[in-house]
């Protein structure tokens, strides 16, 4: 799996309340462009968020699932994103100092994503969680500014 993380200067729960509103899902991931539904009982196990990615018109709907979680420490998610397959995430949160220090691990699991070399697909989920994670600390930090 890739692995990035960055600080957040938000607390753990904080940053987890960000998480936990999967209405907000499309803000902080990316490739997600809107939500259609969220189960009541979102991020527990076994519960999903239904969301579109593309650009419009061009806009195919999926969904990810949550297969386990440790609020507020860690989220692990089964994320959905036909046609190029699925991925698994981990999403872990620690208190640092006043904030927060978040990671975030993927890799591709199933579908022609999965079939990509590591050695290729590596530096492109690399690259798309480093803006996740920059996408998150601004709506957690902007927030607690509220």
């Amino acid at each position: 799996m890739t692995l990035n993380e960055t600080r957040i200067q938000a607390t753990p729960e904080q940053v987890w309340d960000v998480l936990a509103d999967g209405w907000l899902y499309p803000l902080w991931v990316v490739g997600a462009t809107r939500m259609r539904a969220v189960d009541d009982a979102w991020p527990q196990a076994g519960t999903r968020i239904h969301h579109s990615a593309g650009v419009w018109p061009a806009v195919i709907d999926d969904e990810t699932v949550s297969s386990a979680m440790d609020a507020p420490h860690r989220l692990e998610l089964r994320a959905k994103g036909w046609p190029m397959g699925e991925a698994d995430v981990v999403i872990e949160v620690e208190a640092s100092g006043t904030g927060s220090l978040v990671r975030i691990s993927e890799d591709a699991v199933s579908g022609p994503g999965a079939l990509v070399p590591y050695v290729l697909r590596a530096p492109l989920l690399k690259w798309r969680n480093t803006e996740t994670l920059r996408r998150l600390k601004y709506v957690a930090e902007g927030r607690t500014r509220s």
